[in-house]
């Protein structure tokens, strides 16, 4: 193993691609900034960018696979060589991938006098590209139990092919559920675990928290229900299998008993964000009985769930795997506010609770601030070497 070399911190371009979640975090918060101010550019008619796609669809495509996809490689191929001890993408290797990622966010924003079979191509390059790359070390680690995250992983990847090949389709729907579920596993993994482990280093009791193995594939086959049912279901049987699983998700992680730890930000934010899935379940069933539009679902589980759930993910990853106390950054408790007031203004617009303009306008905002904070206070920490001298 490298011997440790002494801390420095001087910034470096090439730190960013040292370890995945370096290069991948950045330029997800970076997209994030961008996205919002773009898309409502774009749709006032504003800003007159050549998009490969329809503004909406081209807003859809960004956030549920271009955005998704870098927080899924970030994550992903930094937890797989912990999980199966395996030495770290980096290097030549890393930027070409993350190549792979920049590439098709050019090409589906400023490509439109491109064919569009190019621009679909590329982007749907990179995610197999990232289970390629987790697929072979968990395989030769024999590591079965991480299989459902690359089956997920394809079936995400399945609705972006089908959403690129077929436009106006419901693939955007099932990928929300693809995304639902594999925030309920990766989230179900980390979020009690974590917990646990904040109240031992404390010495407070952790009884009463429970993981039931009964409850976790329950859940999985209920999502995988509500997958199909979004796909080739009418209605009725979608508003049924979507309260299912909103039911079931919601005791599983009532059963991780979150108030406990109301005082720790790096982990109420997750409580919180996985909290929104059930929510967005529900949601869903009612805009399937007519009650609401499908727009409240959506945004609940793409604000609420996916935008808090990767902050809060990215802030601890960032700071534990560059060898750094556990301790937020200023500024980033309220970034975590943030997100989740913006992602509440949304559903209660969608519900016509706020005038359109405004509410997308105040939530959009919202999430812009939010992952500003974030930049601000770690994009130095993500250029540097680790703080403890370590390699990564």
């Amino acid at each position: 193993m490298p011997e440790a070399q002494p801390p420095t911190d001087r910034l470096s371009a090439s730190q960013l691609f040292s370890y995945p979640f370096r290069i991948f975090f950045l330029s997800l918060a970076v997209q994030a900034v961008l996205i919002v101010p773009l898309w409502v550019g774009a749709i006032t008619g504003r800003l007159d960018l050549p998009l490969a796609l329809p503004a909406l669809q081209w807003h859809q495509h960004e956030m549920l696979f271009a955005w998704l996809s870098a927080a899924i490689a970030g994550f992903l191929l930094t937890a797989v060589c912990v999980w199966t001890g395996t030495e770290r993408t980096r290097g030549w290797q890393l930027a070409g991938l993350w190549g792979v990622w920049l590439a098709g966010r050019l090409l589906i924003t400023l490509g439109a006098p491109l064919p569009y079979a190019l621009v679909a191509a590329v982007n749907l390059l990179f995610l197999p590209l990232v289970v390629l790359d987790a697929g072979l070390r968990i395989w030769r680690a024999g590591q079965r139990r991480q299989i459902v995250v690359l089956l997920v992983l394809a079936g995400l990847w399945l609705m972006q092919l089908g959403f690129l090949a077929m436009p106006g389709a419901s693939f955007e729907l099932g990928a929300l559920i693809m995304a639902m579920t594999l925030m309920l596993v990766i989230g179900g993994r980390i979020t009690p675990n974590f917990s646990m482990g904040w109240l031992r280093g404390r010495g407070l009791p952790t009884e009463g928290i429970l993981i039931l193995p009964w409850l976790e594939w329950a859940v999985l086959a209920a999502m995988a229900v509500t997958f199909l049912s979004v796909l080739l279901a009418p209605p009725l049987v979608i508003a049924a299998t979507s309260a299912i699983a909103g039911a079931l998700s919601l005791v599983r992680i009532l059963l991780w008993r979150g108030w406990r730890i109301r005082h720790e930000p790096l982990l109420w934010i997750l409580h919180l964000s996985l909290l929104w899935i059930p929510a967005g379940l529900v949601l869903l069933s009612g805009s399937e009985l007519g009650w609401w539009p499908a727009t409240v679902w959506v945004h609940a589980i793409g604000l609420g769930a996916m935008g808090g759930l990767i902050l809060g993910v990215i802030s601890r990853v960032a700071l534990g795997h560059t060898g750094r106390t556990l301790t937020l950054p200023s500024g980033m408790t309220t970034a975590f506010i943030l997100i989740h007031l913006g992602a509440l203004i949304r559903v209660i617009t969608g519900m016509g609770g706020l005038g359109w303009q405004l509410g997308v306008s105040a939530s959009g905002a919202l999430w812009t601030v939010a992952f500003a904070i974030y930049l601000y206070n770690y994009a130095g920490i993500l250029c540097r070497p680790r703080a403890d001298g370590k390699p990564g």
